[in-house]
């Protein structure tokens, strides 16, 4: 089933259950996902949908911090159960372990031997990783790799 109906059945079954945050958290994605459609001219597929999901992940776990930092608990705690409903919706997370295998087998795929070679080896794992990874996390990794 394409994450697109998956997100539209999901949205009955909150509106059933009269979930309101869950119901909310739905509709924005919808939107957000019917917006980049519209922006880059393209079919919603579930790659672009996994890339709309991680964008509304990051910008909610910003938030997270600013009102942590403000001190405003209750609407850290909001976003929060956002950032929960959205993930439901995204693959399962790689481990610690597996984005270093990762990131092992894009530098050797690529033959990448240096800094200068680090959009070769983002490249490769971008798809692989995208809504499974923090790409910020990752590229910290491949440096310290091609560093090394």
């Amino acid at each position: 089933m394409s994450l697109l109906i998956q997100l539209k059945d999901e949205m009955k079954n909150a509106m059933r259950a009269k979930d309101k945050l869950r119901l909310g958290v739905i509709r924005m994605a919808l939107s957000a996902v019917k917006q980049a459609e519209i922006d880059h001219d393209t079919e919603a597929t579930d790659e672009n949908i996994i890339a709309v999901l991680t964008k509304m992940v990051k910008q909610r776990k910003e938030s997270i911090a600013m009102y942590k930092d403000g001190g405003r608990d209750e609407l850290a705690d909001k976003e929060a159960a956002e950032v929960k409903a959205l993930e439901d919706f995204l693959p399962q997370a790689l481990s610690n372990d597996e984005i270093a295998l990762l990131i092992k087998q894009a530098i050797t795929d690529s033959g990448a031997a240096s800094m200068a070679d680090m959009g070769k080896v983002m490249a490769i794992l971008k798809p692989k990783m995208q809504g499974r990874a923090d790409m910020g996390a990752v590229s910290g990794q491949v440096r310290a790799a091609l560093n090394a």
